[in-house]
């Protein structure tokens, strides 16, 4: 059976395979009671955003993850695509809102499992 860091690496090469920039996948598991991994990926448009969410929605089924749909209807925006799949969390963004909100950054305590942008360089 994989362990949840295993299919967090899963996912973050799906993303790349799918044409996703800048894959970082962050443990957060120290630092964050909710979750254990951030994988962020820089997308071009809502297209490519719908079509890796579906590549993700499939491996989730396919992995024995569940994805957690909230309560209340968040809008579809090309800008963040956010995926809770409980001990993973995905951020599927533009550049400019990766850019803006800076999750490495912010999430710099975190331990770097795996390299995003190299111009954010704030994580272990």
């Amino acid at each position: 059976m994989k362990s949840i860091q295993e299919k967090t690496l899963e996912i973050a090469g799906l993303i790349e395979d799918g044409k996703g920039a800048d894959v970082a996948v962050i443990d957060v598991s120290e630092v964050s009671s909710w979750t254990d991994f951030f994988v962020i990926a820089t997308v071009t448009s809502a297209a490519h955003s719908n079509g890796l969410y579906k590549q993700i929605k499939d491996y989730v089924r396919d992995n024995e993850l569940e994805i957690h749909v909230p309560n209340r209807k968040i809008p579809d925006g090309a800008d963040w695509q956010l995926v809770d799949i409980g001990p993973v969390i995905v951020h599927l963004m533009s550049a400019g809102a990766r850019n803006f909100y800076e999750l490495e950054k912010l999430w710099h305590n975190g331990k770097r499992i795996r390299q995003g942008l190299p111009e954010q360089a704030g994580c272990q």
